[in-house]
């Protein structure tokens, strides 16, 4: 179907482009009677405004993009609603990109926002070594940029986060006052930060109670899958490595690691107790219902959009950190805590 302009509209009513364009937007210098013939033509024509257009003559789209990492657990998806919550609220409409844990994907997204002059991104990093250029860049040219629990360490950005190294130290310090001697732990990716800081927390709680510790053969690197939390607990018993508890970066390299724990016979809590962070449904549809850190993503997703209403507002505005308090939620897969 082909899509009528203000050309098609100017030819059906043998008036001037300029004429049809200033009726549509309502100028004073346009007659009632015109602008009423131009408004009943549109919607006997099917005319609907070009949002692109709109945007270049007037510089702003009141719209936010959102660029997440993955879509495949409800992390984002909470996010993104309190994000809604608050720019729906203010007439901003939100455009949603995923990344899917990739660099160049999220470069990507960040060129297409650009080009479509969205008013503000919100974003959570793949990697916070990758596309630093890119944050700088749009920065300088001021566009507002706001970072959720993803962040790119060592830059003065607006951001939105928890204490990763806090909730993780305290998590693993339950364990170990729960009686557990040999805590292993299932890290992620090294460019992303939040995995740097939760691995920082597990080993200064077992260094705080002197527990065994050996760096090459307690602490596995793994991905972000399921499958990898899997593949995380047969190489770490492919190494000897005898353990009587799991910490995991997320939810997802958790449930992995609890399905093949019980695939090769051990019972969860008794023979292993099993805890992590990201604190999504997952958590508790699995059996037995999972121990994490539950961060809170609908009030996350709201405090970036305020950052990022602060920053179209103002761009010269600081940026602010907020460090949201997360929950460890004490569940079955830990056993009694």
């Amino acid at each position: 179907m082909k899509h009528v302009t203000i050309k098609d509209i100017a030819r059906y009513l043998s008036i001037s482009v300029s004429t049809v364009s200033r009726a549509l937007v309502d100028d004073k210098n346009v007659r009632k009677e015109t602008r009423e013939k131009v408004l009943e033509a549109a919607k006997e024509l099917g005319y609907r405004p070009n949002p692109v257009a709109t945007n270049l003559k007037y510089g702003h789209s009141n719209t936010v993009g959102v660029i997440v990492p993955e879509m495949v657990t409800p992390f984002a998806a909470k996010v993104i609603s309190g994000i809604q919550d608050v720019l729906y609220a203010n007439g901003i409409k939100v455009v949603i990109a995923v990344s899917g844990e990739d660099p160049q994907s999220e470069r990507e997204n960040l060129q297409l926002m650009e080009r479509f002059m969205v008013d503000g991104i919100i974003i959570s990093l793949c990697s916070y070594k990758k596309n630093r250029d890119d944050y700088l860049r749009l920065q300088q040219s001021e566009l507002p940029m706001v970072f959720y629990d993803r962040i790119p360490y060592g830059l003065d950005v607006p951001q939105v986060v928890v204490d990763d190294w806090r909730k993780s130290f305290f998590l693993v310090e339950k364990l170990i006052l729960g009686g557990r001697k040999r805590i292993v732990h299932i890290s992620g990716p090294d460019d992303i930060y939040n995995s740097a800081e939760r691995a920082r927390g597990y080993r200064d709680a077992i260094a705080k109670y002197k527990m065994p510790f050996d760096e090459e053969s307690m602490v596995i690197k793994a991905g972000m899958s399921f499958d990898a939390g899997a593949k995380a607990i047969d190489s770490l018993i492919s190494k000897g490595t005898g353990f009587d508890a799991v910490f995991a970066f997320t939810d997802t390299l958790a449930i992995g690691a609890m399905n093949r724990l019980r695939e090769l016979g051990r019972n969860i809590p008794e023979d292993v107790a099993v805890a992590s962070f990201s604190g999504t449904e997952l958590s508790t549809i699995v059996y037995p219902r999972l121990t994490t850190v539950e961060p809170p993503l609908f009030e996350m997703g709201r405090k970036a959009a305020e950052l990022i209403l602060e920053k179209i507002k103002n761009p010269s505005s600081p940026n602010r950190k907020e460090i949201l308090n997360a929950e460890i939620r004490l569940r079955e897969s830990s056993g009694n805590l």
